[in-house]
């Protein structure tokens, strides 16, 4: 007798075309909700489609960033929480944009897991939506892969790519950033995007759960205080630059902290002097570096420490800078200077951070 063996079919393997199809039909209003000039944010082709003209660029120059939340995920997964990571992966690429004085214009994501559940991907993507609407970028696309065998049952990852414009000599920094410009600060939401191996660390040298109550915040579990959303700068910053043509510079404070990033927009002879006394450190900051007793410069190097955002303005111009990004919705600071520097460091600190819980 002949041995028929049964004939495999995808889904055998792991893989569900038909709740793949589901996902895109559930997400498909909100992409639309994300369209803008430029785009209409229509998703299901094999390519996104964006016109620049329509846009209103004359002579743009496109600026692209690529990027992922790394292992915020797991405290994602591990909390159950996933309304906000959306935001977190737009964020990263939109602030790395808005730096270079580009406009975002248009976003994509991808979402690989072992094995994709439909309503709880839509709420991942829901948070990409909400982040491209807050950034006026569209999402025109993304992929959705399930792999399993390569991720655990219930893990995933998220990659996020984006793409802005700027007209033709406006980009940012400003070949003219000197000794004397201010250094200001804008005030971050929380841990951001960065430093989250350390973060989960310390809270396994902690002993705490993620739904515990977080020990800096009374009506938070530490699960939630941790997945804040990383805060989107771009139309604050947009705004900004557009309005009091002052401003030469901004960094994007994500993992290297101060002491890597500010450096990435100055030319090689200037550094800058921060005073640490001026930075409010957030609350969730100091229990990290009481529960690692990490050393100030490391906390530096890792951590936004309170501070997602730096803008390096003309000196004449501070007041005005700051009154716009205030009037934005910001937390700004005054925070130190440009220096001149012939070599390392090119990030001095002043004083200390108060790091007293």
């Amino acid at each position: 007798m002949t041995d028929l063996k049964k004939g495999l079919t995808y889904a055998d393997a792991g893989v569900n075309i038909d709740a793949g199809n589901r996902l895109v039909d559930m997400i498909k209003p909100l992409v639309r909700a994300t369209a803008r000039a430029g785009a209409g944010a229509e998703i299901g082709g094999f390519g996104g489609l964006f016109d620049l003209k329509a846009a209103g660029f004359k002579d743009p120059v496109l600026v692209a960033a690529t990027d992922g939340v790394g292992t915020k995920v797991k405290i994602a997964i591990e909390a159950n929480i996933h309304n906000g990571i959306g935001i977190d992966l737009v964020a990263m690429s939109v602030n790395d944009l808005v730096v270079q004085g580009a406009e975002p214009l248009f976003f994509l994501d991808y979402f690989a897991c072992s094995k994709l559940d439909p309503e709880a991907a839509a709420i991942i993507v829901a948070g990409v939506a909400e982040g491209c609407r807050e950034s006026g970028c569209a999402l025109i696309g993304g992929e959705t892969a399930e792999m399993p065998g390569l991720y655990k049952e219930g893990d995933y990852d998220l990659a996020g790519f984006a793409v802005g414009a700027a007209e033709r000599g406006t980009l940012l920094p400003t070949p003219d950033i000197a000794e004397g410009d201010a250094v200001i600060g804008l005030a971050s939401s929380g841990v951001h995007s960065n430093g989250f191996s350390l973060v989960r660390k310390i809270v396994e040298r902690a002993g705490l759960g993620f739904d515990a109550q977080a020990p800096f915040s009374p009506v938070m579990t530490l699960g939630g205080a941790l997945l804040t959303p990383t805060k989107l700068y771009v139309k604050s910053c947009l705004r900004a630059i557009r309005e009091t043509g002052a401003v030469k510079g901004l960094a994007h404070i994500t993992g290297g902290g101060f002491t890597d990033n500010i450096p990435r927009v100055l030319p090689a002879h200037l550094g800058v002097r921060i005073d640490l006394a001026a930075l409010t450190v957030l609350p969730v900051f100091k229990w990290l570096a009481a529960e690692g007793n990490i050393a100030e410069l490391e906390l530096l190097r890792t951590f936004n420490c309170g501070v997602g955002m730096i803008a390096i303005v003309k000196p004449d111009g501070v007041q005005h800078v700051m009154e716009v990004l205030r009037d934005a919705g910001e937390t700004v600071t005054l925070l130190g200077e440009v220096i001149a520097t012939d070599g390392e460091p090119r990030v001095v600190y002043d004083g200390h951070l108060d790091l007293a819980l």
